[in-house]
């Protein structure tokens, strides 16, 4: 059964609007509600976002997603993933990661929060045919299931390079590590000198590793400073292979007192035409409780070396933009 739609409208107190009432500006937050660690994904000519419900973990049962064909009108698609779907999670259902392929979408998730190799969870993958859900068990098993080079398996992310290859990255306890995933996305394949699990952490990495490449070089992105505080942040590094070694460059997202705190785990939406943004969630100013968070996005950009540029975070979000 398809999932029920809801469309959410932007804020009116954040979102620019032009003569005649049409919005030009999504407003941050793009989407009401207590959302974190938000997966962006483009599926055609949609936008899509998928987030964790920021909320205590007993009650992290189920992953909503957003679609959008503007970056301004959002409409909420709720459970495209639910714990009764996955026979193993019973908690902290973390960080989605989205891919298309052949014809299918699948979604890699992480759950209940296991703290040694003796707790069952860990990272897990469903399928459905449609973005939108529903999404369905693919290996009635975690995929990651245990710790690996001091890594917790959470935070995860793929990434697929220019020869078809796709990555797992991923990674909690200031531990990350890089894998080879299978084609059909079951399990991995070793690396050319046997290991399966590769770490590849940089300087002062936390959490919330995710992976790119621009004009032949890899960008590993990851969040620092503790969740719960104002100093969570966005850094990245450069290397010249997946794995790396990447020479960490510095911070590109931070808190700003002005506007809010806690900016952090974030994914990047990159258009045909050129244009990059950052999906990220950051703490409203004044909140202190660990688990309200809100979604954003701004623009990334970048300079002449190919650096990112540090972000400014906004109140009136990005401007819209539909895909063609």
């Amino acid at each position: 059964m398809a999932a029920l739609l809801t469309l959410l409208p932007a804020c009116p107190a954040v979102a620019g609007e032009a003569a005649g009432g049409a919005r030009t500006h999504a407003g941050n937050p793009v989407i009401p509600g207590w959302y974190a660690d938000p997966e962006a994904a483009i599926f055609g000519t949609t936008y899509w976002i998928y987030p964790t419900w920021s909320d205590d973990y007993d009650r992290q049962l189920f992953i909503d997603a957003f679609s959008s064909p503007d970056l301004v009108s959002w409409t909420r698609h709720p459970h495209v993933l639910d714990v009764r779907a996955i026979h193993w999670a019973r908690r902290a259902m973390w960080g989605p990661a989205v891919v298309a392929k052949d014809g299918r979408y699948y979604l890699f998730f992480a759950a209940n929060d296991i703290q040694s190799d003796r707790e069952v969870g860990g990272i897990g993958v469903a399928v459905a045919d449609h973005p939108q859900g529903p999404f369905r068990d693919l290996l009635g098993k975690p995929l990651v299931g245990a710790f690996h080079n001091g890594a917790q398996p959470i935070d995860q992310s793929v990434f697929r390079d220019d020869d078809g290859t796709y990555y797992l990255i991923y990674g909690g306890w200031k531990h990350a590590n890089i894998a080879r995933l299978k084609d059909d996305f079951t399990g991995f394949l070793p690396f050319a000198d046997g290991r399966v699990f590769r770490q590849i952490t940089p300087e002062h990495y936390v959490e919330g590793p995710m992976m790119f490449k621009r004009d032949g070089r890899y960008y590993l992105m990851w969040s620092e400073g503790g969740w719960t505080g104002p100093d969570y942040s966005v850094a990245y590094a450069i290397g010249d292979s997946p794995l790396g070694p990447f020479r960490r460059i510095g911070k590109i997202l931070q808190q700003d007192p002005s506007i809010a705190t806690g900016a952090g785990h974030h994914s990047l939406l990159h258009t045909p035409d050129d244009r990059w943004y950052i999906v990220y969630h950051r703490r409203p100013r004044g909140e202190t409780a660990a688990n309200h968070r809100v979604v954003c996005i701004d623009r990334l950009e970048f300079d002449a070396r190919g650096h990112i540029l540090p972000v400014r975070m906004t109140r009136q979000g990005v401007e819209a933009h539909p895909l063609r």
